[in-house]
């Protein structure tokens, strides 16, 4: 087999490792562990962002009493998480293979800090052969400090470790340009920049997971953005990972191609901060051309109108346009302070400078 990368992640969604009843369906779970030992022996390097875990402790579970939603997740998470571990522990020994669990909250991707901790952890656990399995700390992650889902995860421990290539596993062949139950519908197989899939995409919800294929498609343009190849197919397909990095197959899926412009690895972390924002900065219409220009160009002083929120220096802020449009995201050079007091004036080092923004 000749692999067509030698990093990837592979992002395995609720209703891939589940059965219609809502337990976990084991043998797909075998069958998807025997694959990445395959090509781990090969020498792929690889990441998993499992989800799964609310899945596994509600079908263990039988709650009596009446519980909201936050606490049940909390609640099915901490047991069920325990379960899927125990399943993958045990099929990747029968592999000679260790894995290690690493579980994360949004916050760990605010800082800088924190998201270079987390980067080291994993690379040591690469370094090592052992496969890191990556999932949100559900017990914790509640309401604003929740991922999307595990697919937005997924997308930022692909760019954060730099892999080649990031697999999203659904129950589906990808993205149809019609209903996939409609049996004239096809499979959009590859997706330039500048397709536009809006009026393809089913908002619809996974049956166990918070995500859909709007999420999807919204973080694998962004990855994809960022010069990582973006596959989005079937995980209840047998042989669908080895088929998927065989450059001697072909895979009904959705490939959406990655952009060659090379983005500098703080750049990458700016890009999915968007959420961690600590306050916005209002441009002119003139700085507006000027940063959505073919040519590099900070955000100064002099094209601000105005600056809301509170923010220390290094903190992340939204940049946004004379008509409310977001243009991107940035690190600041200033706190709200300093920066109110010198919105306008010429002269100044730039509020983000251009090796710390990115834009749209």
């Amino acid at each position: 087999m000749v692999l067509k990368f030698k990093k990837i992640a592979v992002k395995i969604g609720s209703n891939v490792l589940t059965q219609k009843d809502g337990t976990l369906d084991i043998p797909r779970i075998e069958k998807l562990v025997t694959q990445i030992a395959q090509l781990h022996k090969a020498g792929l390097e690889i990441i998993l962002i499992s989800s799964g875990a609310v899945a596994a402790g509600k079908s263990q579970l039988k709650v009596s009493k009446k519980i909201d939603p936050i606490s049940a997740r909390q609640l099915f998470s901490a047991v069920g998480q325990v379960t899927l571990m125990n399943h993958y522990h045990r099929l990747f020994s029968e592999h000679g293979i260790f894995c290690g669990q690493v579980l994360t909250t949004k916050e760990n991707f605010g800082s800088r800090r924190h998201y270079l901790n987390q980067k080291n952890c994993m690379s040591e656990m690469l370094a090592h052969n052992v496969i890191p399995i990556v999932n949100e700390n559900d017990t914790i992650s509640v309401t604003e400090l929740m991922f999307t889902d595990n697919d937005e995860l997924s997308g930022l421990i692909a760019t954060m470790m730099g892999m080649e290539a990031l697999i999203i596993l659904s129950n589906i062949d990808g993205i149809y340009n019609g209903n996939p139950e409609d049996k004239n519908s096809q499979v959009i197989e590859t997706v330039e920049a500048n397709k536009n899939l809006s009026q393809y995409i089913q908002t619809g919800k996974s049956s166990f997971g918070r995500g859909g294929m709007l999420t999807k498609t919204t973080i694998a343009r962004k990855v994809a953005d960022e010069g990582i190849h973006v596959f989005i197919a079937n995980g209840k397909k047998d042989n669908i990972l080895l088929d998927l990095v065989n450059k001697e197959k072909h895979v009904i899926c959705t490939q959406f191609i990655a952009n060659r412009k090379e983005v500098s690895s703080v750049k990458k972390w700016i890009a999915h901060s968007d959420g961690f924002a600590k306050g916005e900065v209002h441009v002119n219409a003139g700085a507006r051309k000027a940063l959505t220009g073919n040519k590099a160009t900070s955000v100064l002083f002099v094209g601000i109108t105005e600056i809301l929120g509170e923010f220390e220096k290094d903190d992340i802020v939204k940049i946004i346009d004379e008509n409310g449009k977001q243009l991107g995201v940035g690190k600041t050079q200033y706190d709200n302070k300093k920066a109110t007091q010198l919105i306008g004036k010429k002269g100044q080092r730039p509020l983000v400078h251009y090796d710390y923004l990115y834009l749209d």
